[in-house]
């Protein structure tokens, strides 16, 4: 298995808490969280639209996230992405999570 490979997999595992710290920032629409996610990583990892697609639909089942109709003067109307107070207190569960797992790691290796 690449490399490559094998960090994708650990980035595309953590999908969801991505998409929830942005959403702590403001709200986003679809194409704008997978354009800040590839602007943010500097280009390395670059999230699918199926696959955030998938991950809102699971957090909005969840109730980690809501969504609605923007209001577009050009173009079409775009569906935002709105973080509750569950998800919120998932974000940061995610996040202590992760960062225990990077402690753990970081002292085996």
């Amino acid at each position: 298995m690449s490399t490559s490979k094998v960090t994708s997999d650990l980035l595309r595992g953590n999908t969801d808490t991505m998409i929830l710290k942005l959403l702590t920032e403001s709200d986003r629409y679809g194409y704008e969280i997978v354009k800040v996610i590839a602007e943010r990583s500097q280009g390395e990892y670059q999230l699918k639209e199926a696959t955030m697609y998938s991950s809102v639909r699971r957090l909005e089942a969840d109730g980690d996230i809501t969504w609605y109709w923007g209001d577009e003067s050009q173009g079409g109307r775009r569906k935002y992405f709105r973080i509750t107070d569950k998800g919120r207190e998932t974000y940061a569960r995610n996040k202590a999570n992760w960062e225990y797992a990077k402690r753990v790691l970081d002292t085996l290796m």
